[in-house]
């Protein structure tokens, strides 16, 4: 009998090693999809935070206009004479940051209305949700548009007025609604579980409850959630900034277009303009999708399966060719 008491100490010890299982269980493991996107994603990024470093000054238009692309200037020149290379390179780091800022304020929102209704339930629940069907049923592109216009127009905000900041606020305020929804069931179903309900029985008060048993759990979810709003945000500031709703006191992908639609780079053919900053929006939303399918595999087992199984098959019918009758495989 002395051999089954467990001490205090073990038993906290237990509970730690099980919640560092759980939260270990739910990171990404390496995969090629992985680590594709990741290496994609830091060369990106590498490039956004060293590259305005050493290309010099992108409003520097001293320079021959619309010239192709040269050893002095390996991406050409716009119509005003600015080195490409270096507008996309700052242009890089504003569409990251406008990215990273939408995509955390997003997830700050989803988290207090999609884990909080999910998990208190009740008159909360309801007010909350109510506030995201509300999100969820107006068109979001016109939203964003009808509040950048509104907001950049607006006396006394100084420097901020069309500034990149601005632009990443609006773009995550009208971002949250789709993941919330997607947390709020998680949350619902993570608390019917025994250890959240053993530490509801022990006394823990809910934010504790929230914060040591559940949020962890969300971890994958969080993180694939968070991406989404990175890839909305870069998006949606190129599709603003296309439509001159953009950052003017900034320099992001989307305005380097937005100069190049406005300088006809296509009708001059000017394409070392308007291809650079395209593809590397379309860089960033393939290295970012690429880990939110990693990420995806973790949180729906059955995605992490699948390919097993088609391997599995695949080999089965190599080794079987030729069995079956009628040329069929067996």
């Amino acid at each position: 009998m002395a051999d089954l008491i467990v001490s205090p100490s073990e038993s906290t010890h237990a509970v730690a090693v099980a919640r560092s299982a759980r939260l270990r269980n739910g990171l990404p493991r390496l995969s090629g999809k992985l680590l594709v996107g990741v290496v994609l994603l830091g060369v990106i990024v590498l490039f956004g935070l060293i590259g305005p470093l050493l290309l010099g000054d992108p409003r520097d238009a001293s320079f021959d206009p619309l010239l192709p692309p040269s050893p002095e200037h390996p991406l050409g020149t716009t119509k005003l004479g600015f080195d490409v290379l270096a507008q996309v390179a700052t242009g890089t780091q504003g569409s990251l940051f406008v990215g990273a800022v939408a995509g955390a304020v997003a997830l700050f929102l989803a988290l207090v209305f999609g884990v909080l209704a999910g998990y208190f339930g009740g008159a909360l629940d309801e007010t909350l949700m109510l506030a995201t069907n509300i999100m969820l049923v107006i068109p979001g592109l016109p939203l964003v548009m009808v509040i950048a216009a509104y907001v950049q127009h607006t006396e006394g905000l100084g420097d901020l007025a069309r500034s990149s900041l601005l632009v990443a606020l609006v773009l995550g305020i009208t971002g949250w609604a789709g993941s919330a929804v997607v947390l709020r069931g998680t949350a619902r179903s993570l608390r019917t579980r025994n250890y959240v309900a053993a530490s509801v029985v022990a006394g823990e008060r809910p934010l504790r409850v929230i914060f040591v048993e559940i949020l962890p759990n969300l971890v994958p979810l969080l993180a694939a959630q968070l991406i989404f709003g990175v890839i909305f945000a870069v998006l949606g500031e190129a599709g603003l900034s296309y439509l001159g709703l953009g950052p003017t006191g900034s320099i992001t992908l989307g305005t380097v277009l937005n100069d190049a639609q406005t300088g006809q780079a296509v009708g001059s053919g000017a394409w070392w303009w308007f291809v650079p900053p395209g593809l590397i929006i379309a860089l960033i939303g393939t290295a970012l999708s690429l880990i939110n399918f990693a990420i995806d595999e973790i949180v729906n087992p059955k995605l992490r399966l699948v390919p097993v199984a088609a391997r599995r098959q695949r080999l089965a019918r190599r080794a079987g060719r030729g069995v079956g009758g009628e040329g069929a495989v067996a």
